[in-house]
């Protein structure tokens, strides 16, 4: 087996790690305090092709492969995660769906948008009595001359409610036993986001409540054939756990990235507490499970890419890196002592942004449900 990267994949994760020191990092504490949504950052990964990776380019895609999405995304989430979550919402859960299930046409007018970062994608799927289980979807849409009309709500949904947000593929009842998804454009009367919710971490991201009161949209804003939304809402989770898998990946080794800096930096007793072995003891397990773990996130967007069946892996990468990602921060707050304990260190916010990722794309004992079918237990 070939664990070397391409020259391509290579040249990639240099260019993303380069951006994400350079661009990203003298700003992501400013945006975390503040809440801002970063804008500009968004708009410069547009210009690279980051919007789009895994799209081809006869959509505006940058023709990329999962793999590649998920070292930029890894590389992204080293230095911050609000930036990083919202290249990976975007790109998964806004932006698959259409090129996945959407009617060409769908595909024409809306891709190359989504793709350049014109225009950012969400995906509205919790709601307040479906979130674990998903399938207890209360929002429905019902079909009257032409139009979906929308009545329901919707909860903890990212990049909806942005100066370039564009459309929301919502889940939602179109029959007693029937789940589709339908496009939701900005703007469309009826349709309200609300107000950003208070968060623990990923300040930066864009994280709101939706509503719909009477919302009417054209009947050929269905993605795919009426009554596939259940099957489809989870392939889309399935290609979504390998972003968020590399995102743990990511604040993992930008934890241990700022943990070995300190340590080599901070004197006790006469010396760097890099020297000490119960230092080093930490910084050797961290290092250790964050490769293991890296090398089951590429597994997993390599047998997408083969076009094998990765619901196993996603699944094992994303309950591994999540998991991962709390112990790492936390060691790494642990390392700095006080000086942990405060926002002017990144890896305050890390600790911070860190307990998401065994709660969002499916929670960790969904994920543990999941494997455990595969398995045929």
């Amino acid at each position: 087996m070939d664990f070397d990267l391409s020259d391509d994949h290579r040249l990639l994760r240099q260019t993303v790690r380069d951006f994400a020191r350079e661009q990203v990092a003298p700003v992501a504490e400013e945006l975390d305090r503040t809440k801002s949504f970063p804008y500009e950052l968004v708009a410069q990964m547009g210009e690279l092709g980051w919007m789009g990776i895994p799209f081809p380019e006869e959509y505006g895609g940058a023709g990329g492969d999962s793999l590649a999405y998920a070292l930029a995304v890894e590389e992204l989430t080293r230095v911050d995660s609000s930036v990083a979550i919202t290249m990976c919402a975007h790109t998964s859960l806004g932006t698959q769906p259409v090129y996945l299930f959407g009617s060409e046409v769908q595909r024409r007018e809306l891709l190359p948008d989504l793709c350049a970062g014109r225009r950012l994608g969400a995906f509205g799927l919790t709601e307040p009595e479906a979130g674990s289980d998903a399938g207890n979807v209360r929002t429905r849409a019902t079909l009257q001359d032409g139009e979906w009309v929308i009545d329901g709500a919707k909860q903890f949904i990212t990049n909806a409610g942005t100066e370039i947000s564009g459309h929301v593929a919502i889940t939602a009842k179109t029959g007693e036993n029937e789940i589709s998804n339908i496009i939701v454009e900005n703007g469309t009367p009826g349709y309200e986001q609300g107000q950003p919710y208070r968060k623990m971490g990923w300040n930066a991201s864009d994280t709101r409540p939706l509503t719909f009161t009477d919302c009417r949209v054209p009947e050929e804003n269905l993605l795919g054939p009426r009554g596939a939304g259940f099957k489809q809402f989870l392939h889309i989770l399935d290609i979504g756990r390998i972003g968020v898998a590399a995102m743990g990946v990511g604040l993992a080794q930008g934890a241990l990235d700022e943990a070995l800096a300190y340590a080599k930096e901070r004197r006790a007793f006469g010396k760097p507490i890099s020297k000490f072995q119960t230092i080093q003891a930490k910084l050797a397990d961290l290092s250790t499970e964050i490769e293991a773990a890296r090398l089951l996130v590429y597994k997993a967007a390599r047998e997408k890419d083969l076009g094998r069946n990765f619901t196993l892996t996603a699944a094992q990468a994303k309950l591994k890196t999540g998991r991962l990602a709390v112990r790492a921060t936390e060691e790494a707050v642990q390392i700095h002592g006080g000086y942990g304990y405060i926002e002017e260190y990144p890896v305050c916010r890390f600790y911070r942004d860190a307990k998401i990722l065994t709660i969002g794309e499916g929670t960790d004992e969904i994920q543990q449900m999941v494997i455990a079918r595969a398995l045929g237990a």
